[in-house]
């Protein structure tokens, strides 16, 4: 912990004597200053609760600033480390001078971290006139993550005794990765030890519903409090397990974001207005049938399914947004094929890439196919060839082939050779691919293990609300004395319907944090939770319908 926060100080932007001094100093003496002020004051406890708690607070944040700021570098470096060198490596193999392929990857913002450190090793050079190795030795002590820091030595040694840039980088490919396959690997195991920790813990929030259900029963507290108590509590430990699933998951996303005009978008957002148009009016007509509104048997319908009712319409743009999603995957799929083909033909012709694409998008590239014929279209109408590949990344919709076919396209600019450049991404992507393939297995299993928590966390609400009616029941019916029905059980206190509304509101919640679990584990669109969601819901309530009857003919009987 110490040496954590020691690096973290080593590491900052400014020099760590300044931060101590204008920074670090000031909230300590705000913290002691607070601290005495509520001493001597002696102000009522509302007030000197909170102030004695900001005394420790704003010392204890600037204290561990620093360290945070450096964790935060660490993991946005291991997120974009694999792309950084694939394009860096793209780079090297073109012809540009070695420190222009550091400055061009100092203005991809994208990379954060790492293009602020390209930038400061390009500031080393042409301000301080430092050698590229030394300047990539200075930044590898002062660099986050300890990846960035072992690549700079490396690289700084291997320049330094004179080997080219690129072979550098092509030799360490079959390394780089293996190392992000172990990686993801790791994420994906740490994956599913949340996950068996997560059934553990909503096991027990179930058996805390269920016991402030009851309990109230026999000593008479309100249920009511009990209740709004325990779903807080439930809805504070899902929004903690759901932090820790996206910091632990992947950050492998599907979609790439653009703000061009495509017949997708008009899909999406048109089954989206639909949607929740629909949502909105089978709320209004479910209110309406239960205050009596609607020339209908409100009764015979239970409640749970009113509440299940509105959500349906949210299947259409959500079941709409998978299919564009299961498109863009298969794209995916199709892309290194095309690209190392691309790169292989073009460098046995040497023509121009609209020449190659005439004869490539003959060939079955998948989903694929339709994307590379309007690109050959573009192209040989002679619209701009970087606008062309623009509109081909953003028709895609896929954030890899986004990236990837930016990288081709420019190593083909700057004279990179094609067949190096196709075989390499195709080969980068293909690895990505395939650890994409063993994220969809895990976010299978955890689909199963999701529904089956939601489920069975129903079922156990409804066992104990159906008990306490007919305990209710009985106990009002029992011909003895009141006061010794009192000092036993306490049925006055249950007032069912708010206990129904809250057990249903319980529901809704599991299943809100159960799809938005599965959307972070699958990195997609957060509309393909939507399906999901309003599945969770529907079974959900015929699950609660079921048990009620069940137990409330078993018990009667």
């Amino acid at each position: 912990m110490l040496e954590s926060l020691e690096r973290g100080y080593y590491t900052m932007d400014m020099p760590y004597e300044r931060y101590l001094f204008f920074m670090l100093l000031p909230s300590l003496l705000f913290g002691q200053a607070t601290f005495i002020a509520v001493l001597a004051i002696e102000p009522p406890l509302p007030v000197s609760g909170p102030l004695v708690l900001l005394s420790f607070f704003i010392p204890g944040v600037a204290l561990v600033y620093p360290q945070l700021i450096h964790d935060r570098k660490r993991k946005e470096t291991r997120e974009k480390f694999y792309l950084f060198i694939t394009h860096i490596t793209v780079l090297s193999t073109t012809n540009i001078d070695r420190v222009e392929i550091f400055r061009t990857l100092a203005r991809e913002k994208e990379y954060g971290p790492i293009a602020e450190e390209m930038g400061r090793i390009v500031a080393l050079v042409d301000t301080w006139n430092q050698s590229l190795d030394d300047a990539c030795r200075m930044r590898a002590k002062f660099v986050a993550s300890p990846l960035m820091e072992d690549f700079l030595e490396r690289l700084a040694y291997s320049v330094g005794a004179g080997q080219h840039i690129s072979e550098f980088l092509l030799n360490e490919q079959d390394s780089i990765i293996q190392s992000f396959t172990t990686r993801y690997d790791s994420q994906l195991d740490r994956l599913g030890l949340v996950k068996d920790v997560y059934m553990s813990v909503n096991l027990s929030v179930t058996f805390g519903l269920v016991f402030a259900i009851v309990i109230p029963f026999l000593i008479g507290i309100n249920p009511t409090s009990a209740l709004i108590a325990v779903i807080l509590g439930s809805i504070f430990v899902q929004v903690m397990f759901l932090y820790a699933m996206n910091s632990i998951a992947p950050k492998d996303p599907v979609w790439f974001q653009s703000e061009m005009s495509l017949d997708r978008n008009v899909r999406v957002r048109t089954s989206l207005v639909v949607g929740a148009g629909l949502a909105l009016a089978l709320t209004a007509a479910c209110y309406a049938a239960l205050q009596g509104m609607l020339p209908i048997e409100a009764e015979k319908i239970p409640l749970p399914i009113y509440v299940a009712i509105p959500f349906t319409p949210l299947l259409l743009p959500g079941v709409v947004m998978q299919r564009e999603e299961k498109r863009v995957k298969n794209r995916d799929e199709g892309f290194p094929s095309f690209i190392r083909a691309l790169g292989a033909v073009e460098s046995v012709k040497q023509s121009s890439t609209s020449t190659v694409l005439a004869s490539l998008k003959k060939k079955d590239f998948g989903s694929l196919t339709e994307n590379i014929s309007n690109l050959y279209r573009r192209l040989n109408m002679r619209i701009d060839s970087q606008q062309s590949w623009t509109h081909f990344s953003a028709e895609t919709g896929s954030y890899l082939i986004q990236k990837f076919s930016d990288m081709y396209v420019k190593g083909r600019r700057m004279g990179g050779e094609p067949r190096q450049l196709g075989t390499l991404i195709s080969r980068n992507m293909t690895a990505v691919l395939n650890l994409r393939r063993k994220r969809a297995q895990e976010v299978g299993t955890v689909l199963g293990v999701l529904y089956g928590v939601v489920l069975s966390s129903t079922f156990a609400y409804y066992v104990a609300l159906e008990v306490v009616r007919v305990l209710k029941e009985i106990s009002t019916e029992m011909d003895v004395d009141s006061n010794i029905v009192g000092s036993l059980l306490n049925p006055s206190v249950y007032t069912m319907p708010e206990i129904e509304f809250l057990l249903l509101v319980a529901i809704v919640v599991n299943a809100f944090f159960a799809s938005m679990i599965i959307r972070v584990i699958g990195r997609g669109h957060s509309m393909t939770s939507l399906p999901h969601f309003a599945l969770l819901v529907w079974s959900s309530s015929i699950v609660a319908v079921i048990t009620s009857e069940v137990v409330s003919s078993l018990i009667a009987f």
